[in-house]
This record gives structure tokens, sequence and C-alpha cells, in this order.
């Protein structure tokens, strides 16, 4: 095909829009906070509601796509997320912005599964498709890379709301790319939706991820959350018993036998729930404890986004000599060491110590979610191809969500453990985040809000360490299974059609 690598742009322009929409939020939640009086909880849930609408939904849509056209469900997508994206700059309540954020990740979970299976589709040969989800992944961790650099020259200059409005000349450059360049492709067996199992899949995702955030805020001990974790676990199990009686369900479940197929789900799951503690820890650190602006904030982070982008180019090449589940434990390892670095941090910074850390951690990011991506693309089926892409990101989104709900609360409740408030100060307001500790001392007599200040700040740093070991730990542990679970999996996974498969 003539036009492949003109597909692979749009498809990555795309992925680029969605990664940045996530970090550029990151440097606004201090302002947040000043601007809409957003407590520490409606933080959370601003930050994570995009992930759980998102999350719940790509199953549904990466299916719709393979039935309606993944080019006509990624062109929806682009002018619903445009809407979406104004309607969130202009929120005037958290509460509003959580609805809001709830709205882009509906609009993105049509874009996501939709760009993976249109390279899955367009690149056949295998060399070919590693190399090109590769450029995928690695154009995904430049967004997480540029957006903090995009959002701090926003933030510079302009309200919070400004850093949700880039999306729309950009989702116009993909909505005219994708009208001249896509190709259209489905899966020409499919049948229709089982709105059951959308029911199911939706329900059950949203239920299950409600019960573990609030264990994780208020403990297991609620009613609520007993409730929810036991209703989320039966719709779930529902969902996946139903599965097996169609013929033409919303996951193939045949899928799970594969070992590449699971072991790559699971471990992108756990790695991403362990990685984004940092995006939220080091937009917090940069800016609440040593003091820089949005711009200098985003400008620290890029170069380890960016190596991001170098080791999913390189990941190809490193399967060669390492095999699969070599170069996927190396990335979490490589990233797991960094982790160690970041819990000696201090009140203050050497940048220079911190960039080899950072552009290290990076690369081996990029090599872990490129080859897994590849592993679970490369199993599946051509025709269903949205769907097993939707696999993917659901553990991917589902990750990424369930960290910042729970590392999130660990930094968060470690922060107010070790808080130790001055004399006449509220205790409650104080430890309530470091950004309203910051903005309490902005109202007190000079030296009482120093010491508030050096107490909040001394007090989240000792959070960010522990933060950081545990996750260190836990990406130590996923490289093991990685490399045990990824074991005997070919260098070259051949274009195949699943055995009985449509």
């Amino acid at each position: 095909m003539k036009n492949k690598w003109a597909c692979l742009a749009i498809a990555c322009l795309a992925t680029l829009l969605l990664s940045l929409d996530l970090t550029v939020l990151h440097l606004a939640l201090p302002r947040l906070v000043a601007d809409l009086g957003a407590t520490s909880t409606q933080l959370l849930w601003i930050g994570d509601m995009y992930g759980f609408a998102l999350a719940g939904l790509l199953v549904t849509m990466g299916n719709l796509g393979d039935r309606i056209g993944r080019k006509r469900l990624l062109l929806i997508g682009a002018v619903a997320f445009g809407a979406a994206s104004v309607v969130t700059a202009y929120a005037p309540t958290p509460e509003l912005l959580i609805a809001a954020r709830a709205l882009l990740g509906v609009a993105g979970a049509t874009i996501m599964p939709s760009t993976l299976s249109i390279i899955r589709n367009v690149f056949t040969e295998p060399g070919e498709r590693t190399a090109a989800i590769g450029v995928w992944s690695g154009m995904s961790a430049a967004g997480f890379a540029v957006g903090p650099v995009v959002g701090g020259v926003l933030l510079d200059h302009f309200w919070w709301g400004s850093v949700f409005l880039i999306n729309v000349p950009i989702m116009a450059l993909v909505l005219v790319g994708g009208v001249l360049v896509l190709p259209e492709s489905r899966n020409p067996y499919a049948g229709r939706i089982d709105l059951v199992s959308v029911a199911l899949s939706f329900t059950g995702i949203v239920t299950a991820i409600y019960a573990i955030k609030e264990a994780a805020h208020k403990g297991v001990g609620h009613l609520d959350v007993a409730a929810a974790g036991l209703a989320g676990a039966v719709l779930l199990a529902l969902f996946v018993w139903r599965q097996t009686t169609l013929a033409e369900p919303l996951i193939d479940v045949r899928l799970f036998a594969r070992r590449a197929f699971t072991a790559s789900i699971l471990t992108n799951l756990l790695a991403i729930f362990a990685m984004s503690a940092m995006m939220l820890m080091f937009a917090w650190y940069l800016q609440l404890v040593l003091g820089w602006s949005p711009l200098q904030a985003g400008l620290a982070q890029l170069p380890g986004g960016l190596s991001g982008a170098v080791g999913g180019v390189l990941a190809a090449r490193l399967i060669r000599h390492l095999g699969r589940n070599g170069v996927v434990a190396l990335g979490l390892a490589m990233n797991a060491g960094s982790f160690l670095y970041y819990a000696t941090l201090g009140t203050e910074l050497n940048y220079l110590t911190l960039l080899p850390v950072m552009v290290i951690g990076g690369m081996g990011v990029g090599f872990a979610f490129t080859v897994n991506n590849d592993n679970v693309l490369a199993t599946a089926p051509r025709q269903r191809a949205g769907a097993a892409a939707a696999v993917s990101e659901t553990a991917f989104e589902l990750g990424g969500a369930l960290g910042i709900a729970i590392l999130g609360t660990v930094l968060t409740s470690a922060y107010r453990a070790g808080l130790e408030v001055p004399a006449g100060v509220p205790a409650e307001a104080a430890g309530e985040s470091i950004a309203g500790a910051l903005n309490l001392a902005a109202a007190l007599p000079g030296e009482q809000a120093a010491q508030l200040v050096r107490a909040a700040q001394a007090a989240f740093v000792e959070a960010v360490h522990l933060t950081s070991l545990v996750t260190a730990g836990l990406l130590a542990v996923v490289a093991v299974l990685a490399l045990v679970g990824l074991r005997g999996v070919p260098k070259v996974i051949p274009e195949e059609v699943l055995s009985g498969a449509h």
C-alpha cells in the first residue's frame, strides 16, 4: 500500500494528542486548587475520570470499529474529542470538570483502538508491523514528554482551560488527514454487537474501578466499597461467561489461551499502574517543592519522554538479540532502577544528576510497551484487530487510572501522616494536599507561613520516597513476570489468523 506510512502518521498524531492531553492536566492540577477550589479527592477524580470512562468503553468501541469501519469511528471520535475539549476548557466547577473529563473519555475510547487496528491492517509484514508499532509507541511517549512543555507555555500565559483548547486544531488535522489518507477496513464477518455484553463490560469495569479507588481512599471496611467490589466481580464474571456463548463475542476469550497475548496484557497493566505514579508525582514535586514554573517543570521532564520515543524505535532491533521477553524485562528493570533514584530526592535538586536517570527510565518504557503492543496485535486475527487493540488499551488505561487512584492515595496519605503542622495553623486544611497547604501559607503571617511551607514540602518529599520505593518494587516483580511469561515467544511473530476465528 503506497500510503501506509501516511496512515501511520495520522494514527500517531491522534495518539500523540491523547497522551499529551493526560500530561497537560497534571501540570494544571495546582491551578485547579487555586481557581476552582478543588479538594484532593476531586483532583483525583478529575485525573481519573477520563481514564475510567475510556477504559469502560474501549472494548465496545473497538468492536464497533470492527463492524462499522475503523476509519469511520476514528473520524467520529476526532469530532467528538474536539467538541468535548471545548466543554472541558470552560468548566466552571470541579463537578462539571469531572463530567467533562468523562465526555473526553468517551470520545477517546473511539480513537485509541482505531489507531492500533488501522496499523495492524495496513502493516501486514511482521518486521514492518513491529517497526510501525514502535513508532506509534514512540509518539505516545513523545506526547507524555511534549505535553508538560506545551502545558507549561500555556499555563505561564493563560488560564488552566487553555491546555484543553490545544486539542481542537490537532483533532482538525486528524480529521482532514484521515478523510484524505486512511483506508476503510472492517470485519466482513462481524455480526451485531451484543448489547448485554456492552452493558456488562461497562458497568463491570466502572464498578470495579470505583471499588478499588474507594478502598484505597477510605479503606475496605465500608459497606459501599464491599458492595461495589462484589458487584464488579460478578458483572465481569458474567461478561466473560457470556463471551463463551456467543458466535461473535466482544472479546474472543480464546486469545487468552495464547501466552504471548495474556502475559503482554498483564505486564502492560501492571507496568502502567506503577509508572502512572511518576507523572503525577513529578508534576507536583517540581512545581510545589522546587518552586519551578509549569514551563520549567515541563522542560525538565522532556528528555525522559523523548527517550521513551527513542526506545520505542530501537525495540524492534533489540528483539533480534535479546528476544521479546528480554527486551520487556530489560525495559522494566531500567525503569525500576530510576524509581530507586527518585527515592533519594530532596527539597533541593541538581538537575544534571536527575537527567540521565530520567533518560534511562524513559527508554525502558519505550522498550516494554512497544514489544507488548506488538505481541497483542500479532497474535490476533486482522479482522478482529479493533477488539484486540481495545483489550490492550483497556489494560493500559485501567492500569493508569488505578495507579493514579491507588499510588496517588499512597502519596497523599503518606504526606498527611508525615506533615507536622505549625501551631495555630488549621491541620485539616494544611493536610488536604501540599497545594492546599501552600495556598493556606500565602494568607498567613511571614514566619508562620515559612514554617508551614517547609513542613509541607518536607512531608511531601518523604511521601515521594515511599511511593517511589513501592513503585520500584512492583516494577521489579513485573520484570520477572515478563521474563518468564514471554519466554519462548518467537522473535518474529508471523502474520496469522486464529484457527476457527473469522
